[in-house]
């Protein structure tokens, strides 16, 4: 299991492994709305070829993603694969579907 400080970490470690070319073109705020007791709020803004990442919640997400924190731990190290995720129910994702397909490209492991 995940710690908080794991999950916490996760965002920082993203904003690090962003790509900008393949964010060419993206304004976007994404929320991560991650569930259990290492869980809690969390987004990134991308917007001109930058991210920032923080805790809490945005105003106007363009997407959602709802799991448990320990499956989007998971995820985002490379321990699961984010389609199977999403194709078995752990994964949830609210709004730009299109936006959420970039992401994986965006955040390269």
């Amino acid at each position: 299991m995940a710690s908080s400080e794991d999950v916490k970490s996760l965002f920082p470690a993203m904003v690090k492994r962003f790509n900008p070319e393949k964010a060419e073109g993206i304004t976007a705020n994404i929320q991560f709305d991650l569930a259990g007791d290492n869980g809690g709020l969390f987004w990134l803004k991308i917007a001109d070829g930058a991210v920032d990442h923080g805790a809490g919640a945005i105003d106007n997400p363009a997407m959602t993603v709802k799991a448990s924190a320990d499956d989007w731990h998971a995820v985002a190290t490379g321990q699961m694969n984010a389609m199977q995720a999403f194709m078995t129910g752990k994964l949830k994702v609210l709004g730009d579907m299109s936006l959420a397909m970039r992401l994986q490209t965006m955040f390269a492991q």
